[in-house]
């Protein structure tokens, strides 16, 4: 039987509810069950693929190509399991869904609601493809009391009815804050929040209450009395030093225990988690640091590059150090040309993608540094193109040397990709059509030359990886780019798509056009980021 647990949050948003269903799912994971997770957000646009980073943060991609949530990426690296298509829709897709069946006539002239076919279209893509899993858990986006929740609320609480209590269960993350001059902590905005989620017709079974310290047991009590849940049930989900400390400390709040009592499910046993107490114990106790540069064009909100500082955070505990990130907005070296004085104490550089012609300059001179001055190079997606454009400028006499997304040029060493194949299918694009979905989304496989550095790092010849990119680096200029000391390590399978290049005398400088950032994880980091940091512990020796 598969049981479903639905997250919900309330007071503020920000409180974690991402992270939290990740940590249960990692704590019931590590009871020996099979977990699936899913995200319900509750804007109109279809996916966050055409929304500005600013906005959203990160855009994460799975490996059937679509674009979702950035708490996919928080689920994957907790859990391990691979998100698909399945796992994130949003109000837009599911009103576009219904719309279209209406088109169609498949409403047989009915007339079409919300309740019952918008609710009904959600708890499709609740349950569909759920029977191999012990527990689903549906996170549900925004915070309660929003107007455009409403109809997800109202899909869990019919759900609730369908499935019956005891196979479905509620958990609210709630804040309680903390008010010095009472010097308490204040259960008012959870007790409200609670009776909003009441009024639409759910009751939670357990309240997940966001503190910067540990809850009274007084408090604790009146908190069960006012929200008609166990006091047992009201878990501390206490602020800690890195978020793969959450598994341990809401294991010791007792959140496990209490989802499988509810599910009437043995729960007097211990998970396994020495996998998170490793990973704590190398994050809290490192043996050394990096500094690491990042020169980004989005760094006003970190959390645009999201699973990029995570992955970093894993190479730094495949080698055993903290890395510290300093962030660098590319347009600040077009402006003030300081860029030896910004990057002189890096110990590796970084350039990861990104869209539009802003800050575009400004990456090319990190990339000739880096290049120049022997240092750790990474360029991702965007700073692949970026690191091409810097070759063939500066070595192979093409100083007009551009790409076509910054307008026309009379050297495209990157263009438009205008026809692809996943598979047997064909895709294509043309110039001036719709934006949303209509990348190279989602994992392709490459073929690494035998004996380069990037083979040597991944142990193998053929990848897989996830792109998500309009242009392409133009395989035309290959043999003249080549002359230079530049390599093309890695094509896609038919020798068409440049996937990978480095430079063989440099200290350590790979680029690659996918982001191997969104399959890392902190108990197995992405080859590229380990192999990355340990050439930064190398540089930073060096000095």
């Amino acid at each position: 039987m598969t049981r479903f647990v639905f997250i919900t949050g309330g007071v503020v948003s920000s409180l974690g509810k991402g992270i939290a269903s990740a940590a249960l799912a990692a704590l019931l994971q590590a009871r020996g069950y099979k977990v699936r997770m899913r995200k319900l957000d509750p804007y109109l646009n279809v996916d966050p693929g055409t929304m500005s980073p600013y906005q959203h943060g990160e855009v994460f991609i799975t490996d059937d190509g679509a674009e979702t949530d950035l708490d996919l990426g928080h689920y994957e690296r907790f859990t391990g399991v691979h998100a698909s298509r399945a796992d994130n829709t949003t109000t837009g897709r599911i009103y576009s869904d219904v719309i279209a069946r209406e088109r169609r006539g498949d409403y047989l002239g009915g007339t079409v609601q919300v309740i019952p076919h918008i609710t009904d279209a959600i708890k499709d893509v609740v349950v569909t493809g759920t029977d191999d899993y012990d527990f689903v858990l549906v996170e549900i986006g925004g915070t309660v009391g929003d107007i455009e929740s409403l109809p997800f609320l109202e899909a869990i609480r019919q759900l609730r009815n369908d499935l019956g209590h005891a196979q479905t269960m509620c958990v609210h993350l709630t804040l309680l804050p903390y008010i010095p001059a009472a010097g308490e902590l204040k259960t008012k905005p959870t007790q409200h929040s609670v009776k909003e989620l009441q009024n639409v017709g759910i009751q939670p079974q357990m309240l997940l209450c966001r503190s910067d310290r540990p809850i009274p047991d007084n408090e604790r009590r009146k908190i069960a009395n006012f929200c008609n849940v166990r006091p047992e049930a009201v878990i501390a989900a206490l602020d800690v030093d890195t978020i793969y400390a959450c598994p341990i400390s809401y294991h010791n709040e007792g959140m496990d225990q209490e989802v499988l009592r509810y599910f009437g499910l043995p729960y007097d046993s211990k998970p396994d988690l020495s996998r998170w107490e490793k990973i704590v114990h190398a994050i809290r106790e490192p043996e050394g640091e990096v500094r690491v540069a990042i020169v980004g064009k989005y760094t006003a909100l970190l959390d645009s590059y999201k699973s990029l500082a995570e992955a970093l955070l894993h190479g730094g505990i495949a080698n055993h150090v903290k890395v510290k990130l300093d962030w660098i907005e590319s347009e600040e070296f077009e402006k003030n040309g300081n860029i030896s004085e910004r990057l002189k104490d890096a110990d590796a550089i970084l350039v990861p993608g990104g869209f539009g012609e802003r800050g575009a300059e400004g990456k090319i001179q990190a990339v000739r540094y880096a290049r120049e001055h022997n240092i750790p190079f990474l360029g991702i997606c965007f700073g692949m193109q970026m690191a091409v454009i810097e070759c063939a400028r500066s070595l192979a006499g093409l100083p007009k040397a551009s790409s076509t997304e910054f307008g026309p040029t009379d050297e495209p060493l990157v263009g438009l990709m205008t026809e692809w194949a996943r598979g047997s299918e064909m895709l294509r694009r043309r110039e001036g059509g719709d934006l949303g979905g209509t990348m190279r989304l989602g994992a392709y496989p490459a073929k690494l030359v035998p004996g380069s550095r990037v083979a040597e790092i991944y142990g193998r010849t053929e990848i897989r990886e996830r792109h998500r990119h309009r242009w392409e680096v133009n395989a035309h200029y290959k043999d003249r780019l080549e002359k230079t000391g530049l390599r093309f390590s890695g094509l896609s399978p038919d020798g068409v798509l440049p996937e990978v290049i480095e430079y063989p005398d440099h200290a350590w400088f790979v680029a690659v056009q996918y982001h191997p950032e969104l399959l890392s994880k902190p108990f197995d980091p992405h080859p590229l980021f380990a192999g990355f940091i340990a050439a930064a512990v190398k540089e930073a020796h060096s000095k």
